[in-house]
């Protein structure tokens, strides 16, 4: 995901922790983006973090950014684990075991 500030960034993070739909946020330093948005060439500055959850989460995790980012269209993508340190996955599980969500 990026965000629109570190502060923002920070934010979101602490609301996913405690719903418990992520284990962990790393926040990046602010950089600059370069994009294309209603018709017109942007730039921006950004932070960017990655969130360590478990696949079966992200709907939820996606609802709930989207309720809570300043952006009209946030990106917010996800990227497959195919295989990994088993117990840093088994943190993430058990980390997220408590998400705040129905599935």
């Amino acid at each position: 995901m990026t965000a629109s500030s570190p502060e923002e960034a920070e934010f979101i993070s602490g609301a996913l922790l405690e719903k418990n739909l992520v284990a962990c946020a790393n926040i990046f330093p602010a950089h600059k983006a370069v994009f294309r948005w209603n018709g017109a060439l942007q730039t921006a500055q950004e932070t960017a973090v990655f969130f360590k959850t478990r696949a079966e989460l992200f709907p939820a995790l996606e609802a709930e950014i989207r309720r809570i980012h300043s952006y009209e269209c946030p990106c917010i993508v996800a990227l497959p684990i195919e295989t990994g340190h088993a117990p840093f996955l088994e943190w993430v599980a058990a980390e997220t075991q408590k998400a705040d969500v129905v599935l």
